[in-house]
C-alpha cells in the first residue's frame, strides 16, 4: 500500500482524511499512484492532473521522501521509502505570492 498525503482543499473534496492507502499495481510511480488515487477517489479526476492529458496542473507539487519530484518523468520509480509506506507520497498545493 502506498500511503498519500493530500493537501486540505482536496482532503474536503475527496472527502478523505490528510493520507489515504491506494494498492498499485506493477511498479510504483507517479503515474500508477495518481491512477490509483483517482481509482480509489474519482472526485478526485481532473484536479491533479488534466482529464485528457494526463498533465500536471501547473500549481500541483509532488514530493517524494523528502524530494521534489515534480518535474521527474511520471514513470519514474519511486523511492523505497514510498514504496514501503514509511514515508508518504505527498501532494502539494504550490503557493504563489510575494
Amino acid at each position: 500500500m502506498i500511503r498519500v498525503a493530500l493537501p486540505f482543499h482536496l482532503q474536503t473534496l475527496a472527502r478523505v482524511d490528510r493520507e489515504i492507502s491506494v494498492q498499485v499495481e506493477g511498479i510504483a510511480t507517479q503515474k500508477t499512484v495518481l491512477d490509483a488515487l483517482e481509482k480509489a477517489c474519482p472526485m478526485l479526476r481532473g484536479t491533479i492532473r488534466d482529464h485528457l492529458t494526463l498533465e500536471r496542473r501547473p500549481k500541483v507539487r509532488f514530493y517524494a521522501d523528502g524530494k521534489d519530484v515534480t518535474h521527474e518523468s511520471p514513470d519514474s520509480e519511486l523511492p523505497q521509502a514510498i514504496v514501503s509506506g514509511a514515508e508518504p507520497f505527498r501532494i502539494v498545493g504550490a503557493i504563489s505570492g510575494g
